[in-house]
């Protein structure tokens, strides 16, 4: 008998089972299986940065606060401090008055001085490269185009920028020789950085002389310091635009070289006393370090408070309003425009007068508004801050700002208030109080208005 062999399946069924096969076997080394991943509606948020805060009317009425009694560092709030205790001291029509002196004798007729140019600074904290083309012009009405000797300065002049006590070169010689080493390079127009030539424009197109009648002076002899120069001949003097003008830029802008206003007054403990002995809102012991908030420095948010409202009294006292001394969102340059965009902006703008304060990493860092909201209900004087905020400036910033439109919806929204007239450039309300170029020229001086 013979067996047939059995017919072959077709090819399409056999590729049928070999698949379903490999599919029901499991994999040998196969990895385990992650687990699935919850569907999730929306994005998940950080939380928002912890405030606390403390708002009151003008007369004192507590409206809101949230740990107000704790200590926190106000940071550049503390400039605030600094600017009332400055115009107590000094008045805010004070001005700086620097001498500038011929140790040598004058060629007119070479447009040289044989000798040295001697400045004997009066600790004006905002002299500035604008200030340098007032002086530059002067020498020049003078008869002095080239110097044969050095720019000599003393301790006490300053020029340019610091940073205060962050950026200040700890010794005192090397400090005055980079003073004096600026103030030549602003003279000399040969020696201009392109930061002076562009100031320079500026200073031009704002007092309507042509930008290429330069003022300049050639110092031959490089740059000098002397605690105790010899004295000299005196030319002139550059007097300084009114200390509540430097206050307000410095305010607007958050500079820490305010510190140079407290140098002449007085050290940052005799801030301290006076801040203790006005502030009386709060147990919270009160330390001031320095006068511009860099470093560690304590008030409570109550206290705070206490000290705004102080110092607007004071300053009224002065004839004073608080938009001359402090910037206004949406009206002035500076830190609490650009920090706070939404404030400064229709409909609320105008309505914040404040003064900002951040700190990256000190204390953990933080950022700080103090001031006055004008609301339809009535202004409100407030410090609101975000302790612990390295590496979350800006978000502690935007809850600020929603505090306080939260505040303003509250009472009815916003109220606008005045500026202030546009903020002073260095030069502004600065003048030359000649001595000998105005009984040479006929001429009695030169200003910036």
């Amino acid at each position: 008998m013979t067996v047939s062999a059995p017919s072959r399946p077709p090819r399409r069924i056999l590729l049928l089972v070999l698949a379903a096969i490999v599919l029901t076997v499991p994999a040998v080394a196969a990895s385990p299986a992650k687990p699935a991943k919850k569907k999730t509606h929306g994005t998940r948020r950080a939380a928002a940065p912890p405030l606390v805060w403390h708002v009151e009317t003008l007369d004192g009425q507590v409206i809101d606060s949230h740990d107000a009694d704790e200590p926190i560092n106000p940071a550049s709030v503390t400039k605030v401090a600094t600017t009332w205790w400055a115009l107590e001291k000094l008045g805010p029509d004070h001005r700086y008055t620097t001498r500038f002196e011929a140790n040598g004798t004058i060629d007119r007729a070479k447009g040289l001085l044989k000798g040295d140019l001697v400045v004997r600074g009066a600790s004006d904290p905002d002299f500035q490269s604008e200030n340098a083309f007032l002086v530059a012009a002067a020498l020049n009405a003078a008869g002095v185009k080239k110097i044969s000797g050095s720019v000599v300065v003393d301790g006490d002049f300053w020029m340019g920028w610091e940073n205060g006590s962050e950026g200040m070169i700890r010794d005192a010689d090397r400090r005055a020789l980079t003073m004096a080493a600026r103030l030549r390079g602003a003279l000399d127009r040969n020696r201009w950085t392109g930061l002076t030539r562009w100031s320079w424009t500026q200073y031009a197109a704002r007092h309507g002389v042509s930008p290429r009648v330069i003022p300049s002076v050639q110092i031959l002899g490089g740059a000098r310091f002397d605690p105790n120069p010899p004295s000299g001949t005196v030319l002139f003097e550059h007097v300084s635009k009114p200390l509540v003008e430097t206050l307000r830029r410095f305010n607007c802008f958050s500079n820490n070289d305010i510190e140079r206003v407290a140098v002449p007054i007085g050290p940052a403990t005799e801030l301290s006393v006076l801040l203790a002995d006005r502030l009386v809102a709060g147990d919270a012991p009160v330390q001031i370090s320095t006068a511009s908030g860099l470093g560690e420095n304590r008030l409570s948010p109550r206290q705070i408070v206490a000290m705004m409202r102080a110092f607007r009294t004071s300053a009224q006292g002065m004839g004073l309003g608080i938009e001359r001394l402090l910037p206004v969102a949406g009206c002035d340059p500076g830190t609490v425009t650009a920090a706070f965009p939404r404030l400064a902006s229709e409909p609320f703008a105008t309505s914040l007068v404040a003064k900002t304060g951040t700190l990256t990493s000190t204390d953990g860092g933080i950022t700080v508004l103090a001031g006055f909201l004008n609301t339809a209900q009535g202004e409100v004087v407030f410090c609101v801050a975000v302790p612990h905020a390295a590496g979350k400036i800006h978000s502690a910033r935007r809850t600020e700002e929603s505090f306080l439109l939260g505040l303003l919806d509250r009472r009815g929204g916003a109220a606008p208030r005045t500026c202030a007239p546009p903020l002073a450039t260095p030069e502004d309300g600065a003048s030359i109080d000649d001595r000998t170029v105005a009984s040479t020229t006929g001429g009695g001086g030169t200003s910036a208005r």
